[in-house]
């Protein structure tokens, strides 16, 4: 098998799709947003026993993961394609040392079954694509930052990278930076009002918004968990409902490097999934809603988003980007006449913003429906971890809630 980059993600590209590439995803755009990436560290620890199976002092395994691949317009013999035109995944994982060298010997027969190349002491290829692939008693990174894994612990890093493919020394340490900052802690929830609507907001104008994945959802993106499946992050305990989850943590026959070695074109095309579903996804009714309540001076910007898909940009929003691996945040540009922080589909650890809204005297409003459809189309609870108290929570999905705020308004301007 010949694997070829660039890779091609979507096949010419009409006068619609090109422009949309070079006013929001291209190097002109206001962030270009041509580079993908992601980061996973999975630890067994006491914080984690729940996930990571941990017991005691003895269980110290370790799994991180990290993507980061760069996209781009590629001549072809008709118009030109979106390509995926540089690759890079690292895969490092720790264990003791009779799982690793179990794991050592499957990778090496893997390679092979896969028909990799040896080219030198642990690097391969198969056409266009690179692995290199060494073991270690003490990571150098583990010394740098003084942890000691367990005396009888080893660890094998993966890299694989397309040809011509270096990213910068800063790029390949985040995910070390990123482990340093230690497992998050969750927020105590306090004591939130629950409303059938966003009636009170009216009293509270102009607004402003911070949006997350449940918007891109309702555009077609799929959710962060499309992602954790790609990269076999963690592993669901009940499959048909999505319910619970332990963490990727053996070494032995790890299920992303088995895809890697074994089925390496269709692994490589799969890792352009997302990054396809957020270019071809189309602004949603909600968004385009919220942009007529900014043109019409009920909100105020900027546009505060969690989201890599450029759906607010392309809304017509001037997008404060929030997203950070280090699990602090950007300063926040809250507009002073913003009366209160509308927080739109957003879960879990993004939190922060909506902390120093409040902070501001800004009342908070949460959007979520709190949990989704299982399969079986009953419905599966997914509490928001912490809103507070005096916040307002709305049950609701972005398209009902903006949809009856925009009638709201409407209805209060016509008797205005």
């Amino acid at each position: 098998m010949q694997l070829q980059f660039p890779v091609t993600v979507i096949d010419q590209l009409d006068e619609e799709q090109l422009s949309k590439w070079h006013d929001f995803y291209g190097v002109n755009a206001d962030r270009p947003r041509f580079v993908e990436e992601g980061i996973w560290r999975r630890t067994q620890q006491k914080e984690t026993a729940s996930n990571s199976g941990w017991t005691g002092e003895g269980d110290a395994r370790r799994r991180i993961v990290h993507y980061w691949h760069q996209y781009g317009l590629v001549d072809t013999t008709a118009a030109p394609a979106l390509a995926m035109q540089q690759m890079y995944v690292y895969h490092s994982v720790a264990a003791p040392q009779a799982e690793i060298d179990e794991a050592w010997e499957q990778n090496h027969a893997m390679l092979t079954e896969g028909g990799w190349k040896q080219t030198g002491p642990g690097r391969f290829e198969l056409g266009d694509l690179r692995v290199h692939m060494i073991r270690v008693e003490e990571h150098p990174e583990d010394l740098r930052a003084g942890r000691r894994l367990p005396q009888d612990y080893e660890v094998i890093d993966t890299t694989f990278t397309s040809v011509n493919t270096y990213p910068p020394r800063a790029i390949r340490r985040r995910p070390w930076e990123v482990l340093s900052h230690g497992v998050r802690v969750k927020d105590t929830p306090g004591q939130p009002v629950y409303a059938d609507n966003l009636a009170q907001l009216t009293d509270f104008l102009p607004f402003q918004v911070e949006v997350g994945c449940g918007v891109s959802y309702e555009a077609g993106i799929p959710p962060l968990h499309r992602l954790h499946e790609i990269y076999h992050v963690n592993e669901i305990e009940d499959e048909q409902l999505r319910k619970g989850f332990t963490f990727v943590l053996a070494p032995g026959r790890d299920p992303l490097l088995a895809e890697m070695f074994l089925d390496t074109e269709n692994k490589v095309g799969e890792l352009s999934d997302m990054y396809r579903a957020c270019f071809e996804a189309e602004v949603t009714p909600a968004l385009h809603a919220l942009k007529r309540m900014e043109e019409a001076g009920h909100m105020v910007g900027p546009f505060i988003t969690n989201n890599f898909d450029a759906l607010g940009a392309r809304a017509g929003f001037e997008e404060q980007f929030m997203r950070r691996y280090d699990q602090r945040i950007p300063p926040v540009t809250f507009h002073p006449d913003a009366k209160a922080l509308v927080v739109i589909g957003l879960h879990a650890d993004r939190r922060q913003v909506a902390k120093r809204a409040r902070e501001a005297g800004l009342q908070v409003f949460i959007v979520d429906p709190e949990g989704f459809p299982r399969p079986d189309g009953s419905w599966f609870e997914y509490p928001l971890e912490a809103p507070q108290t005096g916040d307002v929570v709305v049950r609701q999905t972005a398209a009902d809630a903006i949809s009856e705020l925009e009638q709201l308004l409407n209805l209060r301007a016509d008797k205005a």
